[in-house]
This record gives C-alpha cells, sequence and structure tokens, in this order.
C-alpha cells in the first residue's frame, strides 16, 4: 500500500513539474485507475484506495478505486471488513450540508461502531480533513489501556 501510494504521489508531482499544471482530482482518480488496471495485468496491487481532493472549480471531490482498478465517483466511503458497519451508518446520518463538527462526531460514532463490533478492530484512528486549505490531521482516537471499551464491557454484561 506504501509502496504505490508513493509510486502515484510522485508520479502527479512528476507530471506538475513537466507540465506546470497540478492535475485535478478527477484527474488523478483516473491516473491511479489506469497504473491499477496495467498492474492488474502483470504485477497486482491489493490495494483499494479512497481519493479525496478539492478543486477551485469543482470543489471537493471524493473517489473510490478498488483492488481491481473499479472507479466511483461517492459522496461517503469507506473499506474493509469495518466498512459493513460505518456504511450503514453513513448511509443513515450523512447529509452533504454537514459542518466540521457533525462530520466528525459521524466518524466518533463510526469509530465507536467498530470498536464495539469487529473482533479484530484496530484500537487508533486518525482523522484527515482535506478541504480548500489542503490535507490535514484533524484528531486522533486511541484507546487508552489494554481494556474493552466501555461500551463493549456493558454489552457483554448485559
Amino acid at each position: 500500500m506504501v509502496q504505490f501510494t508513493e509510486f502515484i504521489q510522485k508520479n502527479l508531482h512528476l507530471y506538475q513539474f513537466r507540465n506546470t499544471i497540478p492535475l485535478s482530482t478527477a484527474a488523478a482518480a483516473n491516473f491511479t485507475r489506469g497504473e491499477l488496471a496495467t498492474a492488474l495485468r502483470k504485477n497486482p496491487y491489493m490495494v483499494n484506495v479512497i481519493l479525496g481532493g478539492y478543486d477551485k472549480d469543482v470543489g471537493a471531490s471524493l473517489y473510490y478505486i478498488d483492488y481491481i482498478a473499479t472507479l466511483h465517483k461517492i459522496d461517503k466511503g469507506a473499506f474493509g471488513y469495518g466498512s459493513y458497519f460505518c456504511l450503514s451508518l453513513m448511509d443513515k446520518l450523512y447529509r452533504p450540508d454537514m459542518t466540521v463538527e457533525e462530520a466528525v462526531d459521524l466518524v466518533d460514532k463510526c469509530i465507536k461502531e467498530i470498536r464495539l463490533r469487529l473482533v479484530v478492530a484496530p484500537q487508533n484512528f486518525v482523522i484527515k480533513i482535506v478541504d480548500k486549505d489542503g490535507a490535514r490531521e484533524y484528531a486522533r482516537r486511541e484507546l487508552v489501556g489494554d481494556s474493552a471499551p466501555a461500551e463493549a464491557a456493558a454489552t457483554v454484561a448485559a
């Protein structure tokens, strides 16, 4: 995953260096899809990608690219085992006009659900924001201590 993302990042920078124009988010997503499609016939990467970006003329964009190079423009997304829980919450609670605080609250609900229901759940999460000001880390959600989350303990006790 790291090798593939670094390859894409460096090639996007090379394109900008050669042409003095950065690629749009849609163009970067299509380039990424093309590279995955090419690798699929040689030595496939087992990588799923959620690519987000902000273009001045288009606004925010989000794309989902799976390991067999299928590209979809989406409003919300997740992948992996935890996605079964997150996508159902997002379908119910996501709105296009959400504030950052509301979106982070939705992400926190997804994290809580993953920790509660997924047997092999990761315990540490990083929340990042991509907007007109660029990409940045917003917050970290780390589980402190070796005990199970309080919600899981309460569910087991009940």
